[in-house]
């Protein structure tokens, strides 16, 4: 029997929890990544710590959460009850350990499965727990999961509480970075939904007094509002809810027990179903359900009993019902949505006028487009051009069952030798490719009608599958990959003004990135480094010594294939679009694509620096 074949005993090993964590982290924490998007590992780990902060909130102890960040290191410190003192070792690193299993202390707890600390303390190099109760204080530190550091319980004058200090372990999560605007928005969220609290972080404080509508009204600039912000509450519901002047599509904040479930699920279809009824039979009128959603922004937040939700990170409600005893998700969102809607329509006519108005106003639109979106389909079928620009994948974000699904990417690119060593060297289970071809046209100012009547705008978003709403989205990356020239950076900005003319979400959401590509090549006849920065080149001379070879790279197409899977694989750089609450998204589109100086359009392409200057709202 050749070897391979063998099975026997000595093929069956048991991992004890920290070894199983650290070769499995993507079943804990979802994808590791870099920084670069805000459901990277990094920030789950400070997210797992904060539950259980929140947690003590939640049952009337702690009103204020501090968190620290230096270079690596993050401190999380409440002022909750803090944990026994003879269980601190315990909690953090015995799994099915914790005080959530009582569900009457925990019930609508944000994470029931007393794997949260266990995991960061597994996967940081560095972890410290600290307990204060009774004026007594309790220590312990670990390594990669390993205790190395028990101090005995000793008196303190300290507040009670815990503190959690980590440091994530590089060797698991490569070149990673924190950025602020990541953890911030994490914050801010935890404040809207926990009204009362506040969140110190590095010295800035963070605090709502309306919830929900706190978090819609830095969403959405006062004068882009059809209507003021609805905001409905219950014990175990919460929305918010208004319409964009500016805004094609629709965008939801969802939340349950806490948790911001980015890819919705249950609760959030029965809300976009619900204000479709309420909304029809308000107005006694059977309007499309489109038409009604149409530009609507809101949030809906609801508190259930023992979610069950279809990923370890929590991003999808899959539960159905309430909790045990109680009605279902959809019955009981749908009734209150019913009863509170319509109650408020009734007592302000105002509001009622100005969503009608908006109504209707879509349907016209909707009409209008209709003649000139079938024909860009029926063209696209005639052609199959769908064939010609997409090279796709096989797993999706809409597979969300799948462990994977997280890591879909969409990769743009302009010109067939980039579109080529792209395709080549990706990943064809999770890495799609979409071909442009030259420039896309500048959409500003331009109507919905353009997406329908230039064939690359409409094949892009045929392949993100937007149309008609973004929980389709395909993809949960859609990296910018062009050359770092100017023609390249015009590219960028093109897409960037497409993407926030009619689908602002997708950035608001964190989907878009730019791909960093490397400048240099050094390397000797024993070792090659790719740099991408100046400061890189200098640094990789000095290591290679003597003569090493050095080349520039002008454009992607000049990558190889085989350089090109290290570029786009486990060591992608990615810088995110992002978008903060300082400017609208209208002024931001003037200033990039309105009617400036040529000199003024230069001197913006040449100075783009993706994470700094396209951060608006």
């Amino acid at each position: 029997m050749s070897e391979q074949n063998q099975y026997t005993e000595d093929n069956i090993r048991s991992l004890d929890w920290k070894e199983h964590i650290r070769m499995r982290p993507g079943m804990y924490i979802g994808k590791l990544g870099d920084g670069s998007s805000a459901d990277d590992g990094i920030y789950i780990l400070i997210k797992e710590v904060i539950d259980n902060c929140i947690d003590e909130f939640v049952m009337g102890t702690g009103k204020t959460i501090e968190v620290t960040l230096k270079d690596k290191t993050v401190s999380v410190r409440d002022f909750g009850r803090g944990i026994p003192l003879g269980k601190v070792v315990d909690v953090v690193s015995k799994m099915n350990t914790g005080g959530k299993y009582d569900s009457k202390a925990f019930k609508k707890s944000v994470g029931l499965n007393g794997v949260g600390t266990k995991a960061v303390n597994a996967l940081s190099n560095y972890f410290r727990v600290e307990s204060v109760r009774d004026n007594q204080i309790k220590a312990a530190e670990f390594s990669a999961g390993e205790l190395t550091l028990e101090e005995p319980v000793t008196e303190t004058t300290r507040r009670k509480g815990t503190k959690v200090t980590f440091t994530a372990d590089e060797t698991i999560f490569k070149n990673y970075k924190y950025r602020n605007e990541y953890i911030i928005k994490m914050l801010k969220n935890y404040c809207y939904l926990n009204t009362g609290l506040t969140i110190i972080y590095n010295g800035e404080k963070y605090h709502s007094d309306n919830g929900l509508k706190d978090l819609l009204g830095e969403t959405i600039a006062e004068d882009d509002r059809i209507y003021d912000i609805i905001h409905l509450k219950d014990d175990d519901i919460e929305l918010a809810m208004t319409h964009s002047k500016s805004q094609y599509s629709e965008e939801y904040y969802s939340f349950v027990n806490g948790q911001n479930t980015t890819q919705g699920g249950t609760h959030l279809g029965a809300f976009r179903e619900a204000i479709v009824r309420t909304v029809k039979e308000f107005y006694n009128k059977n309007f499309e359900a489109s038409d009604i959603r149409k530009s609507i922004v809101s949030a809906i937040s609801v508190k259930v009993e023992e979610p069950v939700f279809e990923s370890q990170t929590k991003t999808k409600l899959g539960s159905t019902d309430m909790g045990p005893d109680a009605p279902s998700v959809r019955t009981f969102v749908n009734d209150f949505v019913k009863n509170k809607l319509d109650n408020f329509l009734h007592q302000n006519p105002e509001t009622a006028d100005a969503l009608l108005k908006k109504i209707l106003q879509a349907e016209r639109e909707r009409k209008e487009l209709s003649g000139i979106r079938k024909l860009a389909k029926d063209r696209a079928k005639k052609a199959s051009l769908h064939n010609k620009k997409l090279r796709d994948c096989r797993v999706h974000l809409t597979d969300s069952k799948n462990p994977r699904s997280l890591e879909s990417t969409m990769f743009i690119t302009e010109g067939d030798s980039a579109s080529g060593s792209i395709t080549k060297s990706r990943d064809v289970n999770t890495q799609a490719v979409f071909s442009l071809r030259g420039k896309p046209l500048n959409s500003y100012g331009m109507t919905k009608k353009i997406v329908y009547e230039n064939e690359e705008f409409n094949l892009l978003q045929a392949a993100l599958d937007i149309e008609d709403e973004m929980e389709n989205l395909r993809y949960n990356n859609i990296v910018i990959a062009t050359d770092a020239d100017v023609d390249g950076m015009h590219i960028r900005l093109l897409l960037i003004t497409f993407f926030l003319q009619f689908f602002p979400e997708l950035i608001k959401e964190g989907h878009l990135y730019i791909l960093q590509t490397p400048l240099f090549r050094v390397r000797n006849k024993k070792e090659t480094i790719y740099c991408y920065s100046e400061d890189e080149r200098k640094a990789a001379m000095e290591k290679l010594k003597g003569k090493p070879e050095i080349t520039r790279f002008k454009g992607l197409g000049e990558i190889s294939p085989d350089e090109f899977k290290h570029f786009i694989g486990q060591d992608i750089r990615l810088d995110p679009v992002m978008l903060d609450s300082a400017t609208s998204i209208q002024s931001l589109l003037e200033f990039y694509m309105g009617k400036n100086t040529p000199d003024r359009q230069e001197f913006i392409i040449n100075n783009l620096k993706v994470e700094l200057d396209v951060e608006v709202g």
